[in-house]
């Protein structure tokens, strides 16, 4: 196939994933609720320095992702569409940074499969529209190795004061762990290359230094300002020595936690990730220092984050960027087009296994899951199985390497945004649509119980209250709290309800005779 035809198709899947689809569903909540109320919240307040959350400070992340999502809502309106709209372009950017990179460094067609099987795995895709700062960070981790690496290679310090430049930007955008990874790779690999003193004189670059300083200084500095040690506390104390030191938000897991989050992110092209790590060895003939650069970023990533006391799934992406250009690399040795889909086979074959199976097991669920179970059942209907039948059917047969991998590729776009349009119906949809009421009705107060919603706050535009609810509140929570409270149903839709409180009823004594008639 073509070059020219092969970019087409990278271009449709860029168009289809990253934008066609950035109004499917509602923001999801917690994380994209979290941070489009937050850029909400800096209207509200006049304050485009210090951002809150439901009238409460906010130190979790920097600020650039929060002012990029102003600027797109001043354009396009307050709209999920202006607030995803940022990481779209910087997931835009990232595939065509992979895509001149990898043409720089191999040639061009492997420069398109690389950016493809980026823009088509399962977890960017996840990432790559969201309005978090995730698409954003891994743009500049990607721009900021790649630079750094050309000067590696070249030894023009334009790249290397690029790479300074890309850091200060990723810093700006979420912290320390874009100083980290660049770092600590650099160092790995002037180890092993044993080229330490080059390595302190690229790291102690006063040029590069000021520029980061002068892109990454100047926001830490007016955040400190307004808010003193509440921020040093706040940021770099809790939101990045704490996760990695302890368990933080309960998100844990074990040493071994992000070796499925690998195998299933990186669908469709999970077989051509285990070719890379077999071909290792062999792939060093092909271009030994990036091969051990890129192996670096990834494993540094692996390892870091699985010794990490908080685990997410997204925190491994950072280290994804060269195993897509490693997969380009392994793609042509791909010999049984029957194993490179078998991952994805299973995957399809999991879904249409598992409508069976939570029927079979709803009571093993608690109340809260079996009511979400029982909202997605009406999706689980004859569409469902007969559009993932008809791509199980399609990504068996064998057409070329080439064509399998575009069949894989646009299969894999059209399941996550159909299962993601499917998924908002249990709780995006639903707390949109609360919203809705809520402002159709001119109800001024909204109390929340048992819930972290904030995507509410956004489509309502208003502050809530997080507290225990009193006679005449109307109250947000969960349809499994509802016996706790003798109520009014206002709205119910999924696991959502929006109800007003009554007075408890006083239990009437029985009637006695007797004491009727002495009366």
């Amino acid at each position: 196939m073509s070059t020219k035809t092969l970019k087409i198709f990278l271009f449709l899947a860029i168009l289809i994933n990253f934008y066609l689809t950035l109004t499917l569903t509602p923001l999801f909540n917690l994380d994209e609720g979290a941070f489009s109320e937050a850029t909400r919240e800096m209207f509200l307040n006049h304050n485009f320095i210090t951002t809150y959350l439901n009238g409460h400070l906010r130190f979790d992340k920097p600020i650039l992702i929060y002012w990029l999502q102003a600027i797109s809502t001043i354009i396009f309106g307050f709209n999920e569409f202006a607030l995803r709209l940022p990481s779209a372009i910087a997931a835009t950017l990232w595939a065509l940074g992979i895509y001149f990179f990898t043409k720089k460094l191999f040639n061009e067609k492997n420069a398109i499969f690389a950016s493809f099987f980026m823009v088509s795995a399962l977890q960017i895709g996840l990432i790559a529209k969201a309005a978090i700062a995730d698409s954003l960070l891994n743009m500049f981790i990607a721009f900021s190795m790649f630079s750094l690496y050309i000067y590696l290679k070249e030894k023009k310090e334009k790249y290397l004061l690029l790479s300074f430049a890309f850091i200060g930007f990723g810093f700006l955008t979420k912290g320390p762990v874009a100083i980290l990874i660049p770092l600590a790779t650099y160092f790995i690999y002037a180890l092993i290359k044993k080229e330490f003193k080059q390595f302190f004189k690229d790291v102690f670059n006063i040029k590069g230094i000021i520029i980061f300083l002068i892109i990454a200084l100047p926001w830490y500095l007016a955040e400190y300002h307004q808010e003193g040690m509440k921020f040093i506390k706040g940021f770099f104390l809790k939101q990045n020595i704490k996760r990695f030191d302890t368990s933080f938000e309960h998100h844990k897991g074990s040493l071994f936690y992000y070796i499925p989050v690998i195998l299933i992110g990186l669908l469709p092209w999970t077989s051509l990730f285990l070719k890379y790590l077999y071909k290792l060895k062999s792939l060093f003939t092909i271009e030994k220092n990036f091969i051990l650069f890129g192996s670096i970023w990834f494993f540094f990533v692996f390892s870091f984050f699985s010794l990490s006391g908080t685990k997410l799934p997204h925190y491994v992406i950072y280290g994804y960027t060269p195993l897509f250009i490693f997969m380009a690399l392994v793609f042509k040795q791909i010999k049984s087009e029957f194993l490179f889909s078998l991952p994805f086979i299973l995957f399809v074959i999991t879904l249409l296994i598992l409508p069976f199976f939570l029927k079979d097991n709803l009571s093993h669920f608690d109340d809260f899951t079996r009511v979400a179970i029982l909202t997605l059942y009406p999706f689980f209907n004859k569409f469902y199985f007969g559009i993932l039948g008809f791509i199980l059917i399609i990504s068996i047969f064998n057409y070329g390497k080439e064509i399998k991998s575009l069949i894989l590729g646009f299969s894999m776009i059209f399941i996550l945004n159909y299962v993601g349009w499917i998924y908002a119906h249990v709780r995006a949809i639903p707390v949109k649509e609360a919203a809705i009421y809520v402002k159709k009705h001119h109800i001024k107060k909204v109390v929340m119980y048992h819930l972290n919603t904030p995507s509410f706050d956004v489509y309502a535009k208003m502050l809530v209250e997080k507290r225990y609810p009193k006679v005449g509140d109307i109250v947000l929570t969960k349809v499994t709290d509802l016996k706790k409270f003798n109520y009014e149903l206002l709205f119910k839709k999924g696991v959502i309800a929006l109800i007003k409180i009554k007075p408890k009823e006083k239990i009437k004594e029985p009637f006695n005779y007797k004491k009727d008639r002495r009366g």
